[in-house]
């Protein structure tokens, strides 16, 4: 029997520069995909044929550089590691969800790199890794330099808003202490980015 497979791309946060862009649509040539493009003074579209369905990769202009914005869910094995390598090439944050059969695998990326994996099996949650929460000061001086600092703190100041209503709304319904303590931990990983960037 064949695995089902598919991976859901949320909260794409994604800076390249043109070349960078124009690797990818290389390297998707490359392995054979039917593609066009299109830009305006607003967007770069990558629109990628996959069998019936048109996947259309959607990049902000900003200024002399893009950002990656929507949420993207792919069943094409190479297509999601050319996208994940493009993670890793931008140093981008993302959510990455793999769904196998009746397995989730949720995956945490910051600056390319993964920090947390969570495992779901039914109603049952298990954190299969989490990055040491020590940060260098290589990762540090890096975040500093990076454009998107000023635009990432009104989104985590927002994210932390709604995980703090939802940790009031599980407490208030009683809900399981999984529930709340991956709410928490999730808060937990939210406010050590904000204190980094804040800084």
């Amino acid at each position: 029997m064949k695995q089902s497979y598919e991976v859901e791309y949320c909260n794409l946060e994604l800076r390249f520069d043109r070349q960078l862009i124009q690797n990818f649509i290389t390297n998707l040539i490359e392995e054979g995909y039917s593609l066009y493009w299109n830009e305006n003074d607003k967007y770069f579209i990558i629109s990628i044929r996959l069998g019936k369905k048109l996947l259309k990769l959607k990049f902000e202009r900003m200024k002399e550089r893009f950002k990656m914005i929507g949420n993207y869910s792919i069943t094409d094995r190479r297509l999601t590691e050319l996208l994940e390598k493009m993670i890793e090439n931008s140093k981008g944050h993302a959510i990455v969800k793999r769904f196998l059969d009746t397995q989730i695998l949720i995956e945490n990326i910051m600056f390319g790199e993964i920090i947390k994996t969570v495992e779901i099996n039914g109603v049952e949650q298990k954190v299969l890794y989490q990055k040491d929460p020590y940060i260098t000061l290589e990762a540090v001086i890096q975040a500093f330099e990076s454009s998107r600092i000023e635009e990432r703190i009104p989104i985590l100041r927002y994210e932390l808003d709604v995980e703090l209503t939802m940790l009031h709304k599980l407490i208030k319904n009683g809900r399981s202490e999984d529930e709340i303590k991956i709410c928490k931990e999730k808060l937990r990983d939210l406010s050590h980015e904000f204190i980094l960037l804040e800084g």
